[in-house]
């Protein structure tokens, strides 16, 4: 009993923030969260929740939109000015524009209410993999990526372009690691879905890598009309020349 006592002290679980300040879906939330042996964070406002983002060392983040005190939405902003772990975003039904903001501002996912706790469970724990695979590194990836001055450094999760550092979201670097690990060839928005998220690709989710295609040519200063780095496709997806 002893050794089994030490060896669970010795298991650090992943800390995560959740903020709703509808008590019952954030407290049915952290139930299920704790019961997968996560370290559960949770606040009804933004205020407390601003605090632990500053006194913790987070690996993710669940954030509903709508908060007495301020937007889950300047919530992710503030986060995306220091860190670059997940942020899942909780949105009513039917707020698409909530999405879109949420995605433009650095979120990696969002879900509708009202969903199923186990569903969002799963979100989390793609989430997390997808972040921690890319800041650890992979023995199976080649761990610099250079391609018409971008350089992508797998293990250490950073990204250069001409010398210049680009902060990128984890969803943003993924993309641009499967555009760049894959230059010259076309990638459909559904296989960099499926590959991103590992779920069934809808017609609803072309426009979540859309967006996050947008995102990522304004951080490298790209244009929509005549790009440089990041192409369209029409009608077969995206690729990065080089």
């Amino acid at each position: 009993m002893k050794l089994h006592s030490r060896m669970e002290a010795d298991i650090v679980s992943e800390k995560i923030l959740i903020v709703d300040d509808e008590k019952e879906i954030a407290d049915l939330v952290g139930l299920y969260l704790e019961n997968e042996n996560f370290a559960v964070f949770k606040f009804y406002t933004a205020a407390d929740a601003l605090d632990c983002i500053e006194r913790e060392e987070l690996d993710l983040a669940i954030l509903d939109v709508m908060l007495p005190d301020m937007s889950g939405l300047l919530i992710c902003r503030k986060i995306r000015e220091r860190h670059t772990y997940p942020v899942i975003m909780l949105t009513a039904k039917g707020e698409e524009t909530d999405k879109i903001t949420g995605l433009t501002l650095g979120a990696d996912d969002y879900i509708t209410k009202p969903f199923l706790p186990l569903e969002l469970v799963a979100r989390v724990k793609a989430q997390l993999r997808r972040y921690k695979r890319y800041n650890v590194g992979a023995e199976s990836e080649k761990n610099i990526i250079i391609v018409s001055g971008l350089v992508l450094d797998i293990r250490a999760h950073t990204c250069t372009l001409n010398e210049k550092k680009l902060v990128l979201t984890p969803t943003e670097f993924s993309i641009l690691r499967i555009l760049c690990q894959n230059r010259g060839n076309v990638v459909s928005a559904e296989e960099l879905f499926h590959q991103i998220w590992g779920e069934e690709y809808f017609s609803k989710s072309n426009n979540t890598i859309t967006v996050h295609i947008r995102h990522l040519r304004e951080k490298m200063g790209d244009s929509f009309e005549n790009p440089k780095y990041i192409k369209t496709v029409w009608g077969c997806g995206y690729k990065i020349e080089g």
